[in-house]
């Protein structure tokens, strides 16, 4: 036995080792197998070995220590838990003898965690749950979780949302105080607010849109004057009836922007106020923000006010309908339009040609991608996928709203105020490739500075069909960096403009719902609740989630119905390349699926500068815009990925875009 002395000198050596090993901060990353790594702060990566990454989950924030491992390589042990970002996650519940687990579809979590008997909910094998970590594995690399919701089976109706909606973290449910926020408001509540605002209801406003819409958020209306048109663009006006700060905004804030999810939208305001109450519905007394603007001869902006009014829809049109309309048919509906609204919907098409042709000549605009409609089944799976025909009557409403955003966004930047959407244009470390690309193989645009605003807007217009070895405008555009929201106005390079932010659509978009805010506490000296940094960032951060969340069950209902494409081959041209292989966008149905080099003979390098694949021995090349035929060989299940096989394509050095032999 040791004595006191003995005792007291082992416990300072231990506080010793302990005062004088070095330890090292990071971040867990996991991978497809047991081990993982620790991304240092200092900026490397550390591995860490099966049994010690089995007591830690993916991204957390860890404290380190080093020592040599196996073959003498450094490996990393876990020191101390810091932090842990993964709370909840979704699984399927396993039960193996005596034990029952959650296999997390997580990824980067590749084990079993145990689920102990009073945090099971009654939840039966091969359910898919709704868990969260109710132990960290840190003490024994024994962690365990607790359901919170049965979202249910494969197969069930509906399952490919519910699990989508779990796995990022969406809200589904309306918290009880914005329930009783909602249903506290009614039609009385419009009639008290629409004192003191321009009374416009009987002035010929119209909505267009598609005839499922609901939540109807902005009604045109135009007439002729000497030196062009004026444009009256009316936007629902929710913040009317929200009160600052409230439940309902603070959850709108939390949920940022609806997501339409095909089926089943996820609203981002509740249906009381965004397919009622502030809905722009045909007949009916509404309040809106209206912005009248008058629209030039040759498609420049004039002068533009903002109005708080009250307006009633005189009918809620299609876009089929207006089309019609504009291309001189003749039915029965549109005999039936009064000579008002007719005489209203002639002026718009004419605004939106002359703003088109300004944008054309002075901005940039995006060439019309083909569009497909997903028509589901009665258990939400796709039945038939049909093209979207993009007509004039979609072009008309578009030229609208960006000339009223383009006035927003020009109101609060001559007061240093707002909320704007900037586009940088090419990311950083792509410049390096796309000069190369231009010297190579468009040398005549060589001397163009694509990192500014106007060298980036002259570089898109003269590549736009430009006669090249490559499809130098589309490998641009797979170039670009992603639009930011900013409290400050910049370029949005993407649509040529010197400044941008949206405030058509408050009741599908929160950054809309606060720039309602903006333009009211600047003109009226309404209520503001201001973002800071760190709020903006977060609606920066829930805006991506949202559209990856929409990305994801589309993805996963198209590659189901992908299983029904049978063996014919179809045609389509390369959307996308990669060192692995290529992305093929199929012309009938839009559907994108992956053709691996692995099952094309012989090898193939990358270049980075034109995105082409080219064969290391006889030149064969695929590159974008290429068209090819392909069959359908197969889905990976697991990353929701359509799998074709080559049918046809240049088998020796490289084809045109456009060439017909593919």
């Amino acid at each position: 036995m040791l004595n006191a002395d003995a005792l007291s000198q082992l416990r300072q050596l231990k506080t010793n080792i302990e005062e004088n090993k070095v330890v090292f901060p990071g971040t867990v990353k996991a991978t497809n197998g047991r081990f993982g790594f620790v991304a240092l702060d200092e900026g490397r990566d550390v591995f860490l070995p099966p049994e010690e990454m089995q007591k830690v989950l993916p991204g957390d924030r860890v404290k380190i220590t080093e020592e040599e491992g196996d073959k003498g390589k450094t490996q990393g042990m876990i020191d101390e838990l810091l932090d842990t970002s993964l709370d909840t996650f979704v699984g399927r519940y396993l039960v193996k003898g005596k034990g029952h687990f959650v296999v997390p579809e997580t990824p980067g979590i590749n084990r079993w965690i145990f689920i102990p008997p009073k945090e099971r909910q009654g939840a039966e094998p091969d359910d898919y749950i709704y868990c969260q970590i109710h132990k960290h594995p840190i003490k024994d690399g024994k962690g365990q979780a607790k359901i919170l919701k049965v979202l249910g089976k494969a197969g069930d109706t509906g399952i490919e949302r519910a699990l989508t909606v779990a796995t990022f973290h969406l809200p589904d449910t309306w918290p009880d105080a914005v329930q009783k926020q909602a249903s506290a408001l009614d039609e009385s509540t419009v009639d008290a607010k629409s004192e003191g605002r321009d009374d416009r209801t009987d002035q010929p406003y119209v909505t267009i849109d598609s005839p499922g819409t609901q939540d109807m958020d902005d009604a045109l209306l135009a007439e002729p004057n000497a030196t062009g048109w004026k444009l009256s663009i009316a936007i629902a006006d929710p913040t009317a009836v929200i009160e600052p700060g409230s439940p309902a905004e603070q959850e709108a804030f939390r949920r940022a922007t609806a997501i339409y999810f095909p089926g089943e939208p996820l609203p981002m305001l509740p249906d009381t106020l965004s397919t009622r109450l502030c809905s722009l519905m045909p007949d009916t007394k509404r309040l809106a923000l209206v912005c009248d603007l008058q629209v030039n001869n040759d498609g420049s902006l004039g002068d533009y006010q903002f109005h708080q009014a009250v307006i009633r829809s005189h009918g809620k049109l299609s876009y089929e309908l207006v089309s019609n309309l504009i291309e001189g048919r003749e039915d029965d509906d549109i005999k039936a339009l009064p000579d008002t609204v007719s005489n209203s919907l002639d002026q718009l098409h004419q605004i939106a040609t002359a703003l088109r042709k300004w944008r054309n000549e002075h901005a940039l605009v995006n060439g019309d991608r083909p569009e497909f409609r997903l028509r589901l089944d009665e258990n939400r799976r796709i039945r038939l996928i049909e093209p979207s025909v993009q007509n004039e009557a979609h072009r008309l409403v578009e030229e609208c709203m960006i000339a009223a955003n383009r006035c927003a966004a020009d109101f609060l930047g001559q007061r240093d105020k707002g909320l704007f959407i900037q586009h940088p244009g090419l990311r950083d470390d792509r410049t390096d490739n796309v000069r190369a690309l231009l010297e190579g193989y468009a040398p005549q645009l060589a001397d163009i500075d694509a990192t500014s605003a106007a060298g980036f807007r002259d570089l898109m217009k003269q590549t736009d069909g430009l006669d090249a070895e490559v499809p130098v405008k589309a490998i641009i555009s797979r170039q670009l960096a992603r639009a930011e929201l900013s409290f400050t106005p910049a370029p949005h390079q993407g649509m040529g403009l010197a400044a941008y932010t949206t405030f058509t659509s408050p009741l599908r978009k929160f950054s809309d719902f606060h720039v309602h805010r903006l333009i009211k506490s600047i003109l009226w000296q309404e209520s503001l609740n201001e973002l800071n940094d760190d709020q903006l960032a977060e609606l920066q951060q829930t805006q991506i989630r949202a559209r990856q969340a929409a990305n994801s069950l589309e993805n996963w209902l198209k590659s189901d119905f992908a299983k029904t494409l049978g063996e014919d081959s179809m045609t389509g041209v390369i959307s996308r390349t990669t060192p692995a292989g290529f992305f093929v966008r199929l012309e009938a149905n839009g559907l994108e699926g992956f053709v691996s080099c692995k099952t094309l003979e012989g090898k193939f390098s990358f270049d980075p500068v034109t995105l082409r694949l080219v064969h290391n021995k006889n030149g064969r090349t695929f590159q974008l815009e290429q068209p090819v035929t392909v069959t359908f060989s197969g889905v990976d299940d697991e990353r929701k990925q359509i799998q074709f096989n080559l049918v046809n394509a240049p088998t020796e050095g490289r084809e045109p875009a456009n060439t017909d032999e593919a």
